[in-house]
């Protein structure tokens, strides 16, 4: 992998200090170093990374390449998908309403969307649009949503009040895109405008990120645009882009870290560009006040190293303390796609990451890197920590499949023919799944993008292996009913009724 890093550094002046009468800053160049380093290490095929210190670019950069196999390298100017990062946008997007009249942090979302429903009528009618920023509205994960669905985003959001309730509302902490979708739909019905072009008209163009756009969708036809890679057989692979559109106001954003770093120089200084103000002062600190405390199951496995006094989650940001100062970060994870933001405010320090292999976490190493070298707080090697933990993460992984493979009743096998349980089965929340008999193979098909082979685990349980080989393979139980007959099958941790 080494063979494929190069680097292009950008901005030159301001990253190397080279003007004239200048002496280079070799904080620079040391980062630079690390970052190399770190993207060998972790086996990166692309990755960019950014840093800006009052108010200034002062690094921006790109190793690897766009696509394994191809030449392109990948630049400070590459475009990536950013993620959840994209939330902070959003929150900032409510913000300047919130600054215009049209809408209050804790307006009922009913007042905006008087069709939006819960399926508890008491959170219907308390749940407010901070609600929707903070993970906090009481709702389990809704992501089967619109993870590689057909439904439309309206669609989405109506089928949202079929999230079970896993909480009381407000009293803890649960990562919900759908929300976020609903965020987006606040701000169409208060602006007039779909989230995409507010985004773009009251964000990007006001801060000059002119490359950067509001979906995948918009990326067709632009130039210099990454590939997601996964390992798949234990090799690193192309894979296919999943779209993030249908919730776009959760993570639909793709950027560079050029542009990135004007959108974290303006977080750092107040909701400004240049004498410009885009949020009021009081708008602006309220995004980064604390409003839901996150345990350790909700927050990074980062932490068991950086060791935080405490965890919480402002709107659209994930914070905790760090050297005595408060960080307010995000990371963004879609098929193939990684991304982070790190801002330390009261220090005017902004780092943006972007890479284009799943779950590269020398995300993370760079962030604190990038701290401690501006903050003067030491060189501690993050990248080589952080890589023994989740390199531990995935071996205790293995092992946990190891064991399931153990618990598997051998010789088991199914009650009735493959052709029994043929048929299609619904729910409400994942709407309908076909099971099909091709050549002696059962399969499941979910809509146009879903497609798994099921092989016999035991009983009535079978293995279903995904045609994106990359998503690994999950559990489909058939239930027999008095008849005899199958009448249910549980999957997604829901259980579809047969249809008759």
């Amino acid at each position: 992998m080494i063979s494929r890093i190069t680097a292009v550094l950008v901005i030159a002046t301001l990253a190397s200090g080279s003007l004239a009468g200048q002496t280079p800053d070799p904080r620079v160049a040391a980062f630079d170093a690390y970052a190399a380093k770190a993207v060998k290490d972790w086996g990166a095929v692309g990755l960019a990374v950014s840093v800006v210190k009052d108010g200034r670019t002062i690094f921006a950069k790109g190793y690897g390449v766009r696509e394994l196999g191809k030449p392109d390298q990948a630049d400070e100017h590459t475009l990536f998908a950013i993620g959840s990062t994209t939330k902070a946008l959003t929150a900032a997007a409510i913000g300047m309403l919130v600054d215009d009249g049209k809408v209050r942090w804790d307006d009922p979302v009913t007042k905006h969307l008087p069709g939006f429903q819960l399926s508890d009528p008491y959170i219907t009618r308390e749940v407010t649009v901070r609600d929707l920023l903070t993970h906090r509205a009481g709702l389990v994960n809704g992501d089967v949503l619109w993870y590689r669905t057909d439904l439309t985003a309206a669609e989405v959001l109506r089928r949202a009040r079929f999230i079970p309730i896993g909480y009381s509302m407000r009293s803890g902490f649960i990562y919900q895109n759908v929300m976020y979708a609903a965020a987006g739909a606040v701000i169409e019905a208060a602006s007039g405008m779909p989230w995409t072009q507010f985004v773009t008209t009251r964000i990007f163009q006001p801060l000059g990120m002119t490359r950067t756009v509001a979906t995948l969708a918009a990326t067709a036809g632009v130039p210099n645009v990454a590939s997601p890679h996964d390992l798949v057989d234990g090799k690193v692979t192309v894979i296919g882009n999943a779209a993030v559109d249908p919730v776009a106001a959760a993570g639909s954003v793709w950027s560079s870290v050029t542009e990135m770093a004007k959108w974290a120089a303006f977080m750092i200084d107040s909701g400004k560009v240049g004498e410009r103000r885009l949020l009021k002062p009081g708008t602006w600190a309220e995004l980064f006040e604390p409003q839901t405390m996150v345990d350790q199951a909700g927050f990074y496995p980062t932490a068991r190293l950086t060791k935080p006094h405490w965890t919480t989650y402002g709107m659209g940001w994930f914070q905790h303390d760090y050297q005595g100062r408060m960080v307010q970060f995000h990371t963004g994870s879609i098929d193939g796609m990684v991304a982070i933001i790190g801002l330390i405010p009261e220090e005017r320090i902004g780092v943006y990451v972007l890479a284009n292999l799943d779950h590269v976490e020398a995300r993370h190493a760079l962030m604190y890197r990038a701290f401690d070298t501006w903050l003067g707080s030491g060189t501690r090697d993050w990248s080589a920590e952080f890589k023994q933990l989740y390199d531990g993460m995935g071996a205790a992984g293995d092992s946990a499949r190891v064991r399931a493979e153990r618990q598997r009743v051998a010789n088991t096998k199914p009650s009735l023919a493959l052709d029994a349980y043929v048929g299609t089965y619904a729910d409400s929340l994942v709407g309908t799944v076909d099971i099909r008999l091709d050549n002696g193979q059962l399969t499941l098909q979910q809509g146009s993008q879903l497609r798994a082979r099921l092989e016999h685990w035991h009983f009535d349980t079978f293995r279903a292996r995904w045609d994106q080989a990359w998503r690994g393979s999950g559990a489909v139980t058939f239930t027999l009913g008095p008849s005899g007959a199958v009448d249910a099958m549980t999957f997604s941790g829901r259980r579809l009724g047969r249809r008759r």
